[in-house]
């Protein structure tokens, strides 16, 4: 961790003891490997009764420990801004150093040989760094849907899925967010219109099938006669039979589990609450079905109780033995790239002999 004083600035002492609560509170996640957003750590100071939950403390708290890490106060690895990115390519200074690279980053797919797979997603990208430890842990994929998902990440997360649901395997999609009007409605936001795409496809193939299928009995100008001339129970068997012969009837199911944040949680972590913005279209709805009216933020939960969520979900669904058989087979192939890393000298030396063998 790097403090560095780039101005000189003598704080007050309520302002100091604000800044040295906050390094305290950071080094506690720190040990976890877990950096904060500003928004996480107020809720922080609010959840600990530091800080009462108003939006000028929050912008009190801001300015404050702005000013602290340009004073040199606080460590600048203690906060993250994840909304704001820089995007660049990896570099390596030689060969070695990529082979290593590998070695590191070297998986093979465990979740193939799993009955299910799981996707994380979460509705903001401030909590991005939270899940995405035990996301790699578990070689889960994660994003962030930006509030309601868009149609382009809804489709494309429905044909990734797909893929694996007529593979045989059932798809569990971990979602999580606000305990708010709408942040309850995107979970079922999410499964609606994944199933659109999904039952849409399915059903595009398997009419497909059955095209195929009566062309090759009746010939193609007769196929739109011979459907209409069937009863509904005999179309109904035609279209299973074309279904089977997908094998359709193998596909796994798809289902969106929210995690995160449930009003069991709210009840159990006693994080702090903000009132329901009456201003939001669902905000009847939410006062109907929960009796509420007030709200909570996924930042107000301890970033660790998150994680523990996630990681006791895909515990759930997951085959340990399978797993494990897995991980020791990608771990061997990794300890032949790291030996490759190690002794590179020696295969330099062997492509120098096989490639004067070679000249005639």
């Amino acid at each position: 961790m790097a403090r560095i004083k780039y101005v000189a600035k003598t704080f007050k002492p309520d302002t100091m003891r604000v800044i040295e609560q906050a390094n305290t509170i950071c080094a506690q996640y720190a040990r976890h490997g877990l950096t904060l957003t500003l928004r996480q750590l107020y809720y922080q100071f609010v959840a600990r009764g530091l800080l009462n939950n108003e939006q000028r403390e929050y912008k009190r708290l801001g300015d404050i420990l702005n000013d602290a890490r340009m004073a040199g106060q606080m460590d600048w690895d203690y906060l993250v801004d994840r909304t704001r990115n820089l995007v660049a390519l990896p570099h390596w200074d030689n060969p070695v150093d990529i082979v290593e690279a590998g070695a590191r980053s070297y998986r093979t797919d465990r979740w193939a040989q799993q009955p299910c797979r799981m996707e994380v997603w979460i509705e903001k990208d401030a909590g991005i760094g939270v899940i995405e430890g035990v996301c790699h842990r578990n070689d889960v994929p994660y994003f962030s849907c930006r509030g309601y998902t868009s149609v382009s990440e809804i489709w494309a997360g429905a044909q990734r899925i797909r893929r694996h649901l007529e593979a045989g395997q059932d798809v569990v999609v971990l979602h999580i967010g606000d305990h708010d009007p709408s942040g309850l409605d995107m979970s079922r936001d999410v499964e609606e219109r994944l199933r659109v795409f999904i039952d849409g496809d399915h059903d595009r193939a398997t009419s497909s099938q059955l095209i195929e299928e009566l062309t090759a009995e009746v010939g193609r100008r007769e196929v739109l006669a011979t459907w209409q001339a069937m009863d509904p129970i005999e179309q109904s068997r035609r279209f299973r039979a074309a279904r089977r012969a997908l094998g359709a009837d193998g596909w796994g199911e798809v289902s969106v589990r929210r995690i995160a944040l449930n009003l069991d949680q709210v009840r159990m972590y006693d994080p702090p609450p903000n009132p329901a913005k009456s201003s939001d279209a669902r905000y009847r709805r939410y006062v109907q079905e929960t009796g509420l009216d007030e709200s909570w933020e996924l930042d107000a939960l301890d970033p660790l109780v998150l994680q523990d969520l996630i990681q006791d979900a895909i515990d759930e669904h997951r085959d340990a033995d399978s797993w494990a058989a897995s991980t020791e087979r990608m771990e061997a192939d990794r300890g032949l790239l790291t030996e490759t890393a190690e002794r590179w000298d020696e295969v330099m030396a062997l492509l120098a002999t096989d490639g004067q063998d070679e000249r005639p």
